[in-house]
């Protein structure tokens, strides 16, 4: 069978190995010129781990090509309130201490966004970014957190997506890494002005049915990251 190329895919469970090992490898090859650390397996592991415990409460979505290898990845999550997110891990940013303990409103977090290095699609990026915000952006009282690196918030910020900071940047997977909260104002615009970009009906499964019920809202070249 002949697969379209850059087709979308929701990712199954048997397949977080190739997201750790594709997240991992993307980041070294385009912030270190693939000169890989000693211990960059454990990284690997690390992020596996992650979103294996993830999972239940995530969907993972990934762009491929006619060989069926990743060429682009990203992951929504609904926080429940128990794990332990990047941001509360990397950076030490208790997610409900910026909320004022609201807990009506759902947390989100996005992470394990990547592109293959010599990717030269604009709309690879928006149409990856427009299934993660999905159902984020069915909740007026929505608020997701990220990390990116300095590159990839500029082209967020030129592209009308506003995220702000939270604290100072660190180095992680090779490159400057910076904590960032975007709630629903903030990316409303972006999705709607690119929700065509992505097929009504993978996308209205993404926001219903396909996302766990727990997960799912009630009512050129990227040289970045977003982990």
């Amino acid at each position: 069978m002949i697969l379209p190329k850059n087709y979308l895919k929701r990712l199954e469970l048997e397949q977080l190995f190739d997201l750790a090992k594709f997240v991992v490898n993307e980041n070294f090859k385009h912030h270190t010129s693939s000169i890989y650390p000693e211990n960059y397996e454990n990284d690997i592991s690390s992020i596996f781990q992650e979103e294996m415990l993830y999972f239940k409460n995530a969907g993972i979505f990934v762009s491929k090509d006619e060989d069926n290898s990743i060429i682009g990845s990203i992951r929504v999550l609904r926080w429940n309130y128990k794990d332990i997110l990047p941001i509360q891990k990397i950076f030490g940013i208790n997610p409900l201490l910026l909320n004022g303990y609201d807990i009506n409103k759902s947390i989100w977090h996005i992470g394990r966004f990547a592109i293959k290095k010599g990717v030269k699609d604009i709309n690879l990026f928006k149409r990856l970014m427009v299934c993660a915000i999905a159902p984020i952006c069915q909740d007026k009282n929505a608020v997701a957190y990220a990390e990116c690196d300095s590159k990839l918030l500029r082209v967020m910020l030129a592209l009308g997506i506003k995220a702000t900071p939270v604290d100072k940047p660190i180095n992680y997977l090779g490159s400057e890494t910076i904590p960032v909260s975007m709630r629903y104002k903030d990316l409303i615009g972006f999705y709607n002005k690119n929700k065509s970009l992505v097929p009504v009906d993978f996308l209205t499964s993404t926001m219903n049915s396909e996302l766990p019920k727990r997960v799912v809202s009630p009512v050129h070249q990227y040289n970045y990251s977003l982990v």
